[in-house]
Parts: structure tokens; sequence; C-alpha cells
């Protein structure tokens, strides 16, 4: 049975990269979204706290079940590469769970404290997605660096940690675009449009800086016919970036059309950005030392962990499409009752 595909060390760590790759970009999507309203909260009222946290209720607890799947397949699939980055990486990754259980504290304790505490709370929440955006941001900087820590790497890193947090703070801006109305949509929209210029000053950090630290990216990016093939990537960001600017600038439009695009759109450049991480390290997990060929569990074991990811997967993409196809439409007022 392990042979019937062809080889099982060659096959079985690509389909479980791939899927490591797809729970990650799934997650960064999803999550970053309400990681971004959180940000965003802070310079909203009382009332606009109450309608941002209501948009993403029904979803943010289960948007991180993504990023539990793609750590757990880190773990299982490629287990001494799941040591290495996260002993580099063992501070902000603290940081990031500290983050994570703060907000998650802050978003039930909000909704069921005294009046008088609730502003506590609320501060709470927007300081666990600080923690959260700039402890992911800073790990993305450290393993495009190839996870080495100089004061200049250390600097880079601190740079996409702000510029992933406006990242998220964008995308969480698109989606109040379009899941809320009325003064809220209209705030929402200035805030897109003044966060995209430090999205785009991320994305361009990152993709300068990935083929300048490693010869064999550099390769990969410049080389012919590969630069060739590559082109439509950057081809494509820029367009949609301009697309994104244009189309802000006519937002809200009447009658509510449209509202759904910005964040389509954030969604496709998110996923561009993603695609040329991907394409630069490949095959690597950890940059420039070790490939998932070299890291992979057994084959048997990874056969194994693939069955039961058959069956997960779908349930958990089952139960995401329908969630937010029950809570479709604007934000209503967030209740316990």
């Amino acid at each position: 049975m392990l042979t019937l595909f062809g080889d099982p060390t060659v096959w079985l760590p690509i389909v479980f990269a791939g899927l490591m790759g797809l729970s990650i970009l799934i997650y960064v999507v999803l999550d970053g979204y309400d990681l971004g309203v959180g940000l965003l909260s802070a310079v909203a009222t009382p009332e606009e706290k109450d309608r941002m946290i209501a948009s993403i209720g029904p979803f943010w607890d289960a948007n991180e079940t993504w990023l539990v799947l793609a750590v757990g397949l880190l773990l299982v699939a490629f287990p001494i590469a799941h040591g290495q980055i996260l002993s580099t990486l063992y501070i902000p990754v603290v940081l990031m769970l500290v983050g994570l259980i703060l907000r998650g504290v802050s978003f039930e304790f909000r909704a069921k404290v005294r009046v008088e505490q609730k502003r506590l709370w609320n501060r709470s929440f927007f300081a666990g997605s600080l923690m959260t955006s700039l402890a992911q941001g800073y790990m993305l900087g450290l393993y495009v660096m190839g996870l080495e820590q100089t004061l200049g790497t250390l600097a880079f890193a601190g740079l996409t940690a702000i510029c992933l947090s406006a990242g998220y703070g964008f995308i969480g801006a698109c989606w109040l675009i379009w899941r809320t109305e009325g003064e809220l949509q209209r705030k929402a929209v200035a805030w897109a449009q003044r966060l995209l210029l430090l999205v785009v000053l991320g994305i361009f950090a990152v993709s300068l800086a990935t083929p300048l630290v490693s010869p064999r990216i550099f390769d990969k990016w410049f080389s012919v016919p590969e630069i060739l093939l590559l082109a439509p990537l950057p081809l494509v960001s820029g367009l949609m970036v301009a697309g994104l600017w244009w189309g802000l600038r006519r937002m809200p439009a009447p009658g509510d059309a449209f509202c759904w695009a910005p964040f389509a759109a954030a969604m496709g450049l998110f996923l561009l950005a993603f695609a040329g991480l991907a394409y630069s390290f490949y095959p690597y997990v950890v940059p420039e030392r070790l490939t998932i060929y070299e890291l992979a569990s057994a084959p048997e074991s990874l056969l194994i962990i693939l069955i039961g990811t058959l069956f997960v997967l779908p349930v958990i993409l089952g139960y995401s499409i329908l969630s937010y196809w029950i809570f479709r439409g604007k934000a209503r007022a967030l209740t316990y009752d």
C-alpha cells in the first residue's frame, strides 16, 4: 500500500508539508481577522467594541483550531523540526500562548462582569491580541532569517512583528467592512486605508530579505526560467494592492454593494505572500539546514497519521463552513442568554 503512489519517502513528506502549510495559511487568514478586530478595538467606542466582538463571536474560537492542527502536524510528521524551531522561538511562542489565553478569558469575562469592570477586560482583550500578533510576526521574521539571532535579524524580526500586526489589523478592518454597517463600517474603511501601507511595507521587506539571506533562494528567484514563472506573483500582488486602494476609496458603496470584496482581496494578498514563502523555502523545514525528507517520521507512521487526518480535516472544514453559513450577514448584538 505504501508504494501504491510511488516512493513513500518522497510523497508522504510532501503531503504533510502541504497539509501543514494549508493549516497555517487558513489560520493566518481566519484568526488573523479576529486578531485584527481585537487590535482595532483599542480605537473604537464602547458601543463599537460590542459590535466588533459580536462580529467575531461565533468564529474566533474555531479559527484557532487551525493553529492546533498545524502545530500537531509539525510535531507528528517532523518531530525534530518541531523541537528545533520551537526551542529557538521559545520566548515568542510562550508570549503568543499567553496572549491567546488572555484573549479567550477576556472575551468571556467582558460579557459577564459589571459595567465598571468591562473596560479592564476590553483592554485585556486588546493586550492579548497585540501580544499574539507581535509574537507571530517576530517568529516569521526570525524564520525568514534562518532562525539566526543577531542584531540585524532581531531588528528585522521586530519590523515583521509590526507589519504582520498591521496586516492582521488590515484584514480585520476588511472583515468589519463586510460584517458591519453605519458609522463603524465607515471607520473600518478608514482603518483599512491607513493599514494597507504598512501591509505593503511588510510584504516588500520580506520579499527583499528572503532571497538575500540565502544564495539558494536567490537562484530560485532570479534564474531563468524561474524568474519568468514567478513574475505573475509580484505583478498580481501589485494589481491587487492597487485594486484594494481604489476600491477602499469608494467604500461603502451605495446599497452596501461589494462590501465583501476588500476581505476577499485581502485573503488573496495573504495567499500570494504565503505562496512566495512556500516556494522559497521548499523543501526546507528548518531553513537552509534540514529538509522535509530528512526530518520526516517513518513512512509507516506517516501513513497512519494521514488516515486520521483525512477523517479529522473534513470535519474541521465542514464545521467551519457551517458556522460561517449559519452566522452569515451583518453582525448583531452579542448575548449570552
